[in-house]
């Protein structure tokens, strides 16, 4: 598993525990200094022995690149906060086909209504679901219950 924190940041702890190893600490001492497996210490030393410092260098992310740009996700972000009927949507509930359309319309990037929850999940956007209310629900009528027939028909006194 991959560790937390951008390529950079831990090219500079590889370095710092090279540092420490070099000042005479063990690797154990290091790992939990630095809070790692003491076996990647001993790998970290290996590999900066074999090929010095070029052997702790950051590595480029292996994988797919983006559909969208980190400007495209934050102006996508903005988007979605508007509501759904700022696009058109006869609710202002977003939902994963919703979400794909308008990346669709917006950014020229095809998602999958299947796949779109995990970019929205990146960008820290959970699923929620809204209340659900009877159209019929009457908000002022169910106040003035609460507080002239809910007081009377209640079992324990109010106070």
């Amino acid at each position: 598993m991959r560790p937390t924190g951008s390529p950079k940041a831990l090219e500079q702890r590889r370095v710092r525990a090279i540092s420490l190893l070099l000042e005479g600490w063990t690797p154990v001492e290091v790992a939990r200094t630095l809070g790692v497996d003491r076996r990647s210490v001993r790998r970290w030393r290996a590999s900066h022995d074999q090929s010095g410092d070029e052997g702790l260098q950051a590595k480029p992310a292996s994988g797919r690149p983006p559909k969208l740009s980190a400007k495209d996700r934050t102006r996508l972000e903005r988007d979605l906060l508007k509501g759904a009927k700022a696009f058109g949507f006869p609710t202002d509930l977003w939902t994963c086909p919703r979400v794909v359309q308008l990346i669709r319309r917006r950014y020229r990037v095809r998602y999958h209504a299947d796949h779109v929850c995990r970019l929205l999940r990146s960008m820290d956007w959970s699923p929620q679901k809204p209340a659900r209310r009877a159209r019929e629900r009457d908000e002022e009528a169910i106040r003035g219950w609460v507080k002239k027939t809910w007081r009377r028909v209640k079992k324990t006194p109010h106070g």
